[in-house]
């Protein structure tokens, strides 16, 4: 069975890094890893994987056009099954807090603690298998 992580983020050099920060995974078939640059191509991707395959969805705040935040709701809704972990620059209470009540489970800070991601990645697998 083949599981995918959804990457949602504007910025173009994001997929590059994420690729390699997991390549060995992405190599050995552990999980696939889709990329969406905004909001709305997230969600138009959550509803067509429609299986138990989507294991994770890691979206960046601030998008132009709808942020991680407005589309936090609409993605809990549509598939309430997949947790999402919400990333920002700016990791202040607040933000925490409004992503935490919208349904994220965790909230991560750039720059990235890729060794923090793989354990909660590690995680989802297990809990897929």
């Amino acid at each position: 069975m083949s599981v995918y992580i959804l990457v949602v983020d504007d910025e173009p050099d994001v997929e590059a890094l994420f690729r390699q920060q997991f390549r060995r995974d992405l190599r050995a078939g552990r999980f696939l890893m889709e990329f969406a640059p905004s909001a709305s191509a997230a969600l138009q991707r959550v509803t067509e994987i429609c299986d138990a395959t989507l294991i994770l969805i890691l979206s960046d705040i601030n998008m132009p056009g709808m942020s991680g935040l407005e589309m936090l709701p609409l993605v809990r809704s549509a598939r309430p099954d997949v947790p999402v972990i919400m990333i920002t620059a700016y990791g202040d209470t607040e933000t925490r807090r409004k992503a935490l009540e919208n349904g994220a489970i965790n909230l991560l800070t750039k720059p990235i603690d890729f060794a923090a991601l793989r354990h909660e990645i590690d995680a989802r697998l297990d809990q897929a298998a």
